[in-house]
Formats: structure tokens, sequence, C-alpha cells
């Protein structure tokens, strides 16, 4: 089963993009799924809610 694909948004360049590469980070309690942007070297973040982190997860 593959990862669904998740919107993110680029503050840089101030642009939304979907991807479906992207990891999932704990931070203090917090989930959160980092993709690579499209436009440059830097990551984008998006918040995950505790059940989409573990669905995600065992969707990997």
């Amino acid at each position: 089963m593959a990862k669904p694909k998740l919107s993110f948004y680029d503050v840089k360049t101030k642009k939304k993009f979907e991807a479906d590469e992207y990891r999932v980070v704990e931070k203090k309690g917090r989930f959160f799924a980092v993709a690579k942007s499209k436009s440059g070297p830097h990551e984008c973040w998006r918040v995950l809610s505790k059940d989409q982190a573990a669905e995600i997860k065992k969707a990997a």
C-alpha cells in the first residue's frame, strides 16, 4: 500500500504542491510530514494528527 498524497505549502515561494514522497517526524509529541520543496533545496513541513501519522506509518 502506497503513501497517500499530501498537500504542502511552500512558505518561501508561497505556492502549494502535492507530494507522495515524504517522511513522518515526531517532535515533542506532535507529528509532521516533511517533504523536499519542488522549487529549491529547503524542506516543507505539514502538521499531522496522531491518527493520520499512525495510518501513514502503517501504510509504509
